[in-house]
C-alpha cells in the first residue's frame, strides 16, 4: 500500500515554492511514497476570477514536475461536484484507489484556520497530516487551534520557509518584471509565450 501525500492548491501558478516543498516532504518526510498535487477548480475561500483555466493550471504542473516518478498532477477535482471541498475529494480518492493511503500536505498557516473546512473533524480523524512553516505561522507555534488538534496525527515537517507566493508572480508579472528564476523553467516560457497575468 503506498502513501501519498495530497498537496492541494490552485497552483496560480506553479512556483519553485511549491517543488521545493514537495521535494523536501518526499527526501524528509518518514513515510511518503508519492505527491499529488491536486489542482484546485474553485477554492470556497478564494475568488474565481483570479484564477487562469483548469487546463492551464494543469499544464504548467505537469510542465513543472516533468519526469519525476515521485510527484503527479491530478486534474481530479475538476471533475468534482463545486465547490471543492476536501473531505469530497478525499472520500473519492479513498473509493477509487482503494490500495493507496492518502494524507494531507498543508502549510501551518491553513492548519490555523482548519476549523473553516467543511467536516474538518472528519478530516483530522481520519487523515494525517503533513505541515511546513509558512511565513508568520511557524509550525511549533500552532497553538489556538490545539485544543482540536489534540487527538489528530500531524507531522511537523521542518521545510525551508518559503515567502514566495503565486499572487507575487501574478503581481510581478503585471508590473512587468522578469522573474524567471522564481518559475521552473518552462513554466516561465509558456507563461510568457502565453501572455498569461500580464493584464
Amino acid at each position: 500500500m503506498k502513501k501519498i501525500g495530497l498537496y492541494f492548491g490552485s497552483f496560480n501558478p506553479i512556483h519553485i515554492g511549491h517543488l521545493a516543498i514537495a521535494n523536501y516532504m518526499i527526501e524528509f518526510s518518514p513515510d511518503l511514497d508519492h505527491i499529488w498535487f491536486v489542482i484546485s477548480p474553485q477554492n470556497p475561500l478564494k475568488k474565481k476570477s483570479t484564477l487562469l483555466a483548469n487546463h492551464h493550471r494543469l499544464y504548467l504542473t505537469e510542465l513543472a514536475i516533468g519526469n519525476n516518478p515521485e510527484l503527479e498532477a491530478s486534474d481530479i477535482e475538476f471533475y468534482l461536484p463545486r465547490p471543492s471541498y476536501t473531505i469530497n475529494t478525499l472520500t473519492y480518492l479513498e473509493e477509487r484507489y482503494p490500495t493507496n493511503r492518502f494524507a494531507l500536505i498543508m502549510g501551518a498557516d491553513n492548519l490555523k484556520t482548519i476549523k473553516k473546512w467543511k467536516n474538518y473533524d472528519l478530516l483530522l480523524e481520519k487523515y494525517e497530516i503533513y505541515v511546513y512553516p509558512r511565513p508568520g505561522y511557524p509550525t511549533d507555534k500552532i497553538t489556538a487551534e490545539e485544543n482540536i488538534l489534540k487527538n489528530a496525527v500531524i507531522h511537523y515537517v521542518d521545510a525551508p520557509l518559503m515567502e514566495i507566493s503565486s499572487s507575487f508572480i501574478r503581481m510581478s508579472i503585471k508590473e512587468g518584471k522578469n522573474i524567471r528564476y522564481f518559475l521552473p523553467p518552462k513554466v516561465y516560457e509558456y507563461i510568457r509565450d502565453m501572455h498569461f497575468y500580464e493584464k
